[in-house]
């Protein structure tokens, strides 16, 4: 596959950055695209602010994004780029920057890929870390180069692991369908006054503890060790924040080990006088066979995989959020402790309601977990095809994707 070495700003009609001024999130209007909105490849919907009219008028003065715009994240985490998709009405939040691709010269979706690809990931991060503040430059973008095919070429190219992306946003939509289906059960039982008689934690059979970190930090490779920044939601987790502990260090661990199907909560950190309680869990080998958590955050395990279930959905109730964020708040530095949990007050495993919630609600958390794991594999494999695809190394009319894609998952 021929290719022709060009510059962004040969190929885009248009790159600008945001205009340097802030908006708060109204809670309604228009989505405000933040750089934590800005995924790999595609935009992240799911936890987004919104604004007026008003702020949305402004803050597209510039350019308004539209179908086939990239949006690039200028700082942390800088380099990601994803497309704006059909139908969305979105503006710049601070930090991004706006690429319009000419069509008569690059396909949009291969653009897309093209710059999510390992090497040109890469090359934007030395970008960033090479400034004063670190951040992408928009000149620095217009300079960077671009290695093109034909228009043909390209458009196979994208159709090709378009068809990844889409499996995996199929997995993501399953996965929020069923913790729905969770919340709405649960919120039965709560309707229904099924939940009425209480114990507190302390009083109940349970492991609490947090995990740590080697003097001087973690390390470049070893053992993966999971911090807050990774306790979110159920089902999300970000692989480019990895960190390690050393194997000799993990071995001698007594706690923080992550078995799988406990609970894991936000421990501490956030702005001061702040604190939001977030939660999450993992199984089923995702996102690693063997990991632990460090000093950040807490593990709740009750013992019982379908009771540590029960609890991921009794913590987002409005009684667990408040008592955490009060007492997450009382500190200099936010957080919460021990007695904080062991306090609380929690429905009696021994009701009825509670037994039957715990044995329907495994297989959705088990879906959810091979799905995540399903999503980790198919990225591992659009990485791995990008370059190849992009230099000719494979040709793109001979690739049987179903073989492929088989052979991957279970290589891994």
């Amino acid at each position: 596959m021929a290719c022709e070495q060009v510059t962004l700003q040969d190929v885009c009609e248009l790159i600008v950055d945001c205009p340097h001024t802030s908006a708060k999130d109204e809670g309604v209007g228009y989505p405000l695209i933040r750089t934590p909105n800005v995924g790999r490849g595609r935009l992240i919907l799911t936890d987004v602010h919104r604004v007026s009219q008003d702020v949305y008028e402004r803050r597209v003065s510039r350019a308004v994004p539209r179908q086939g715009d990239l949006i690039l994240a200028r700082e942390a985490p800088a380099g990601n780029v994803a497309i704006v998709s059909p139908g969305i009405e979105v503006c710049l939040g601070q930090r991004t920057m706006l690429l319009r691709p000419d069509s008569s010269f690059v396909v949009p979706e291969y653009l897309n890929y093209y710059l999510n690809a390992p090497e040109q990931r890469d090359r934007m991060l030395r970008l960033a870390n090479g400034a004063t503040v670190s951040h992408i430059n928009v000149a620095d973008i217009r300079n960077m180069p671009v290695q093109l095919p034909s228009c043909g070429e390209q458009s196979k190219v994208a159709e090709l692991l378009n068809v990844l992306d889409d499996k995996i946003d199929l997995n993501n939509r399953l996965n929020d369908y069923l913790l729905e289906v969770g919340e709405m059960r649960f919120a039965d039982l709560e309707t229904r006054g099924t939940l009425s008689k209480t114990v507190h934690i302390a009083d109940l059979p349970h492991i609490l503890e947090t995990g740590k970190r080697p003097k001087g930090g973690a390390a470049s490779c070893g053992i993966p060790s999971v911090g807050a920044e990774n306790v979110k939601k159920l089902g999300e987790f970000n692989y480019s924040s990895n960190k390690y502990i050393p194997r000799t260090f993990a071995d001698n661990l007594k706690k923080g080990r992550v078995n799988g199907y406990e609970l894991m909560i936000y421990k501490d950190g956030g702005r001061p006088g702040q604190f939001i309680p977030h939660f999450s869990m993992f199984g089923e080998g995702y996102p690693y066979k063997e990991f632990y958590i460090n000093e950040h955050v807490f593990k709740l395990d009750f013992g019982d995989r379908g009771l540590n279930e029960f609890a991921y959905y009794y913590f987002h109730t409005p009684y667990v959020m408040k008592w955490l964020e009060t007492n997450g708040t009382k500190a200099a530095i936010p957080g919460i402790n021990r007695q904080n949990i062991e306090e609380l007050e929690f429905p009696d495993p021994e009701q009825e309601s509670v037994q039957d919630f715990c044995k329907r609600i495994q297989p959705y958390f088990t879906a959810i977990f091979r799905n995540c794991l399903e999503n980790k594999q198919l990225q591992s494999l659009r990485d791995t095809l990008l370059p190849r695809l992009m230099s000719g190394e494979i040709d793109v009319s001979k690739v049987d994707l179903t073989q492929l894609t088989n052979n991957h998952l279970a290589d891994c």
